[in-house]
């Protein structure tokens, strides 16, 4: 075949066995031009075209009105079908055999094969009717009509149209094999799994190429689902580290840290002094904390606060005035909510304002050290730490500046921010009538659970030595994704005719993959042994679980930790609640 045929995305065909569909149908074309079948025009084939008829869709009416918008997965509900008042219905009326062809916008291409319709039921202006020859097997236009062959000769009449389009005589002068009966039979059953003569050469070497895609196709995809569960499932670790974070069941609690309690006296003894300075303005107060709000139990040590009071500031910028028109090329950062990312700043695409515009928005100057919070719009809880040598920057009314005390873990508050809780706060709490936007009020009254600062590093460190984890691991799982779109580009080509030799060398490849079930014993494959030996202090039961080598089996944990105590290695040293410390006996291994 002189003209080169491909896969092409097309936005109405996303489903895999949608994209099956169409691949296999391309295999069996090739095929056929593979086989020295001659080139003709679709035209040989058809009896007749006809454009539909133009009406307004009714409730009731003379006939029903088939839309290219009422064929859904090559499917039509006809009592879904609306009505029109046609007086001229026989020009248009549907019978099995009859293939709609859209002929305009952004689905030009997409066919159905009538089956059966209803009596009285005719087409819209915007398809186009296929009528075959007696002689012709309309099953086997409709294989072409959905194939690659005939998308890559569609691409190529549409390019250069500010409309998609393609009328009657475009489609007519499409190049497709030239078929006999006969074969355009075998085709058919091939593709509809009907049995065959093994004795016919023709089918048995068809029925070999589709059922070799097929396979390859199934396989690449259950290699694509594997791996989208593999990223869905590291997701979900992100989420359970920050969330154990929160509650104090990441890192190990130690009982000679200063506690929470005389943390929070530095805190507030650090915000009078900047107030006696004339460095901070005295607020009003925040209310008491009632049980009743507490939405958990925190650890051991740790105390609720509210986030204004470990705050000297929290608040929203603004926009300078004259908006865009004040940017310069070059000057101080001006961050805006594109530049706020949970990884950290981005200044690919940062505006810039001069010192004197900077000066004026003295309130909303941007430090090292700062959080950064989006609190409106699509992007509403992402959350940036900013650099320490950052120097000076300004922000929009669309972000929200976070400056907290020196005495606390800016890094620990930015975790928490993270946090599946803190996350879930301000979705809960955001006003407007949209609901994207968050009040500062808000802000200074949400919860923050507090451990001892020699905790909140320790709760730190771990986080940044999982997250290095999980990006390794992250970086591995997106290589294999990439390698799973070379593959398939691959088999396209040998299914296509085009390549019969790179799909062994495709799987001959190197990558390795990591199984679902790995993920999680690349951070927590201790045993409980080792922790408490490491720990050198009781450890919290739940703890003690989440870092051992049973975090995704409790009951063998329990069953482990039973034999440990019942061979007094492991000694219960205090309830707390429902959980224990737990700590090991003398020099047990």
């Amino acid at each position: 075949m002189a003209q080169a045929y491909q896969y092409i995305e097309l936005s109405f065909i996303n489903g895999y066995e949608e994209i099956k569909r169409q691949i296999i149908n391309t295999v069996a074309i090739s095929f056929l031009f593979d086989r020295g079948f001659h080139e003709t025009s679709l035209q040989s084939y058809l009896e007749s075209t006809q454009y539909g008829y133009t009406a307004s869709a009714e409730q009731s009416g003379t006939h029903r009105l088939l839309r290219i918008t009422d064929i859904i997965s090559g499917e039509v509900n006809w009592d879904e079908v609306p009505y029109c008042n046609c007086e001229n219905g026989e020009k248009y009326l549907l019978t099995g055999g009859d293939i709609l062809v859209a002929r305009t916008g952004g689905t030009t291409g997409k066919s159905f094969l009538i089956n059966s319709a209803p009596a009285n039921s005719i087409f819209a202006s915007y398809l186009i009717r296929l009528r075959t020859r007696q002689d012709v097997y309309p099953e086997f236009i409709s294989i072409f009509l959905n194939s690659y062959v005939f998308w890559a000769q569609i691409s190529e009449l549409k390019s250069g149209s500010a409309q998609p389009n393609v009328n009657a005589e475009k489609l007519k002068t499409l190049v497709i094999p030239e078929c006999s009966p006969e074969i355009q039979s075998k085709v058919i059953r091939v593709l509809s799994n009907v049995p065959i003569d093994v004795s016919d050469g023709f089918s048995d070497i068809l029925k070999r190429n589709v059922e070799s895609a097929l396979s390859k196709l199934d396989q690449l995809e259950s290699l694509k689902l594997e791996f989208e569960f593999q990223q869905s499932s590291l997701r979900k670790i992100r989420h359970s580290i920050l969330q154990d974070a929160v509650r104090g069941q990441l890192a190990l609690q130690n009982a000679s840290d200063e506690s929470a309690d005389r943390l929070l006296l530095r805190i507030h003894a650090e915000k009078q002094m900047l107030i006696d300075a004339g460095k901070l303005k005295r607020d009003k107060g925040l209310p008491k904390i009632t049980k009743d709000e507490m939405p958990f139990e925190i650890a051991k040590g740790w105390v609720w606060c509210r986030l204004g009071e470990i705050c000297i500031k929290i608040g929203s910028g603004s926009t300078p005035r004259g908006g865009r028109e004040v940017y310069k090329p070059s000057g101080v950062r001006f961050i805006r909510s594109q530049n706020v990312y949970d990884e950290g700043l981005v200044f690919d695409n940062v505006a810039y304002i001069d010192e004197g515009t900077h000066k004026k928005m003295g309130g909303t100057k941007v430090l090292p050290n700062d959080i950064l919070l989006n609190i409106t719009g699509g992007s509403i809880g992402r959350c940036s730490l900013v650099p320490s040598d950052f120097g000076e920057g300004n922000v929009s009314q669309h972000v929200t500046i976070i400056r907290t005390v020196s005495a606390i873990n800016r890094e620990y508050i930015h975790n928490i921010m993270l946090s599946p809780y803190f996350q879930d706060y301000i979705m809960a709490t955001q006003t407007g009538g949209n609901r994207e936007g968050l009040a500062k009020k808000n802000m200074e009254l949400m919860l923050i659970p507090i451990p001892p600062i020699l905790e909140q590093d320790r709760i730190v460190k771990k986080i940044e030595q999982l997250k290095d984890k999980i990006q390794l691991l992250d970086q591995q799982v997106f290589q294999n994704k990439n390698m799973v779109q070379v593959l398939f580009q691959k088999i396209l080509n040998e299914a296509f005719g085009q390549n019969n030799k790179v799909i062994s060398e495709g799987k001959e490849s190197k990558t390795r993959l990591y199984p679902h079930e790995l993920l999680e014993q690349y951070f927590f494959d201790m045993k409980i042994i080792d922790i408490l030996r490491d720990a050198k202090k009781p450890v919290l039961a739940g703890t003690l679980w989440k870092q051992s080598e049973y975090s995704n089996d409790i009951e063998k944990f329990y069953s482990e930790l039973k034999r440990l105590v019942d061979i007094e290695k492991v000694v219960i040293e205090e309830k707390i609640g429902k959980d224990s410390y737990l700590k090991l006996v003398g020099n047990a291994n």
